[in-house]
C-alpha cells in the first residue's frame, strides 16, 4: 500500500504537486495533535495541570520528533473530531481513534495499530447478566454511552430494546456506571481492561471476545505525503521493537 501511495506521488505532473501538510508541518515547526484527552489508556488531560499522558500522548512526541518539530496537543472531542480535522483544527488525530468506513470517507488512517472490537464492562456483581449482546439488549437495561464516538454508534446500531444513556463526560462516565447510573456500557477492549483496574466495582466482559472486529489507526488528512510519512514512521517503530514497548509500557502486554 505505501508503495502504491509512492507510485501516486511521482506519477503526478511536478507542476501539480501541491504543497503537502507534510510541508506545512516542517515549514511551522510544529505537529498539531488532534487529543479528546478523555480515553485511557490513550490520551488522558489532567483537569488540574492540563497536561496530557497516554501510549498515543508518548507516540505523538515520537512522530514529533521524527519530523524535527514540536508538538503541540490540540483538543477535540469525540463529536468535533472529523470537523476539526477535515477544517486543519488540527494535522493528525490521535487517541484511540477506531477505523471506520464513515470517517474513511472524509479522511485517511495510517497503517492499524491496534486490533481492537467493542466489549462490555459493568457491576461485577452483575456480570454474569451481561455475557452477549442478546442479553445486554432487554427491556429495563440501561447502556450508558459518551456521546459522538464509536461507541455510541455501535449502541445505536446494535441495540432496540435496552435504553441508551448518554453521559457527556467521559473521564466520569465509569464512576457514574460504578454507582448505578446504568448496568452497562460498551466500549473499546482497552478501556474495559483499564478501567476494571481503576474501579475495583467494574468488570470487563470477555475482553479478549469482542463484539466485533475493529482497529485503532490514526486519523489523517487525505495528504498522501502526510500518510506515507506517518505509515513509515510506524513500520520502522515496530520492526524496532520500540511500539511493542510502548505498549508494554500502557496496556501491560
Amino acid at each position: 500500500m505505501r508503495l502504491l501511495l509512492l507510485l501516486a506521488v511521482l506519477l503526478l505532473p511536478a507542476g501539480s504537486r501541491a504543497q503537502s501538510r507534510l510541508d506545512d508541518i516542517a515549514t511551522a515547526g510544529v505537529l498539531r495533535a488532534g487529543m479528546t484527552g478523555d480515553y485511557q489508556p490513550f490520551s488522558v488531560r489532567d483537569k488540574t495541570t492540563g497536561e496530557y499522558s497516554g501510549l498515543d500522548v508518548d507516540m505523538a512526541r515520537n512522530l514529533a520528533a521524527a519530523l524535527g518539530v514540536k508538538l503541540e496537543i490540540v483538543p477535540t472531542t469525540w463529536s468535533n473530531l472529523m470537523t476539526d480535522l477535515t477544517g486543519a483544527v488540527f494535522d493528525i488525530g490521535m487517541g484511540g481513534i477506531s477505523v471506520t468506513l464513515q470517517r474513511q470517507k472524509q479522511a485517511f488512517f495510517s497503517a492499524p495499530v491496534l486490533r481492537a472490537g467493542k466489549a462490555a464492562i459493568a457491576r461485577c456483581f452483575e456480570r454474569d447478566r451481561f455475557l452477549s449482546l442478546a442479553a445486554i439488549d432487554q427491556p429495563g437495561v440501561k447502556v450508558i454511552v459518551n456521546p459522538g464516538g464509536t461507541n455510541e454508534t455501535f449502541g445505536r446500531a446494535n441495540l432496540r430494546r435496552a435504553e441508551i444513556v448518554v453521559y457527556p463526560d467521559n473521564t466520569k462516565i465509569f464512576g457514574a456506571l460504578a454507582a448505578g447510573e446504568a448496568n452497562v456500557m460498551i466500549t473499546d477492549v482497552f478501556e474495559a481492561k483499564v478501567q476494571q483496574t481503576l474501579h475495583r466495582d467494574l468488570c470487563a466482559i470477555h475482553p479478549d471476545q469482542p463484539f466485533d472486529f475493529g482497529e485503532l489507526a490514526y486519523l489523517l488528512p487525505r495528504d498522501i505525503a502526510l500518510k506515507l510519512f506517518v505509515d513509515e514512521w510506524l513500520h520502522e517503530l515496530k520492526e524496532s521493537g520500540a511500539l511493542e514497548q510502548m505498549k508494554i509500557k500502557h496496556l501491560g502486554r
